[in-house]
């Protein structure tokens, strides 16, 4: 499969001794920061909604922009990138082999440099992708990027043997991938927290008569959280400390006679508990 999420606006400029690529697309990063090096202040502010100092901020970075910058101002775009999505993907975790998986099978759409590899080497920057950018293109950078992204998307995938694309990007983002040039089934998730799960779960179990037991795992519960809880649908609340009895007593308490045993090899009589 091929995956795509989006950039993050807060950088991590921390040094890091990793080996980098070039983003594909550096020659069209460097044409759009010729242009954007053309506006005012106040434009930069109206471009992206930024306060004076980040418009400033981002003035400089665009000044300070190389066609062929030295390893010492780049990062690795994974790394660089510090939003929320990139710290759940903790990327400075990755071993070796798990870092040339991600490599080959995920993909971050920047409105900057198109598409990244998580090796690619990135300057610091911030041009959204919905930004009004003007260009010999059009006037956005929807505009700009028409059907690059897709073919690219397209490539990578064939590389790969997927002809799934599983997008975890934004809207804003993943707007920009031009859908009649792709060539890829988009699976698009859709995230719950787990009182919006139970949801949609109990919804569908309304029409097919089943019933699967949910319990929640809560940290340090407050006075009438687990009545909000089963409100919501979920069977049983267990808040932190968690303990294995009591996690077991929740199991035994869902099993039936139809499922496998829950410890085949111990006697009836002397299940965990």
């Amino acid at each position: 499969m091929l995956v795509v999420i989006s950039p993050a606006k807060r950088l991590d400029w921390d040094a890091r001794e990793t080996p980098m690529t070039q983003p594909d697309f550096q020659e069209d990063a460097v044409r759009l920061v010729k242009t954007a090096r053309n506006l005012t202040l106040g434009n930069l502010k109206g471009l992206m909604d930024l306060s004076a100092d980040l418009a400033r901020l981002n003035r400089d970075r665009f000044k300070a922009f190389e066609e062929a910058p030295p390893e010492a101002v780049t990062r690795p775009a994974a790394l660089a990138f510090a939003g929320d999505t990139y710290m759940g993907l903790e990327a400075g975790s990755l071993d070796a082999d798990e870092m040339s998986w991600a490599q080959d099978h995920l993909r971050i759409l920047s409105g900057l440099y198109g598409v990244l590899r998580p090796l690619d080497a990135i300057q610091p920057y911030r041009l959204e992708m919905g930004s009004r950018l003007k260009t010999r293109r059009g006037a956005s950078l929807y505009d700009y990027w028409r059907d690059a992204l897709s073919k690219a998307l397209n490539a990578q995938a064939e590389v790969v043997g997927s002809d799934v694309l599983i997008n975890c990007a934004s809207q804003e983002y993943f707007g920009a991938v031009a859908p009649k040039a792709l060539k890829l089934k988009v699976i698009t998730p859709q995230f719950m927290d787990g009182k919006e799960a139970t949801g949609a779960i109990r919804r569908l179990e309304a029409r097919t008569g089943t019933h699967v037991p949910i319990i929640a795992l809560t940290a340090h519960a407050m006075a009438g959280d687990d009545t909000a809880i089963l409100a919501a649908g979920l069977d049983h609340c267990l808040p932190k400390p968690l303990r294995k009895p009591d996690i077991m007593a929740q199991i035994r308490a869902a099993h039936t006679a139809q499922m496998r045993p829950l410890e085949p090899d111990a006697p009836p009589d002397q299940l965990a508990g």
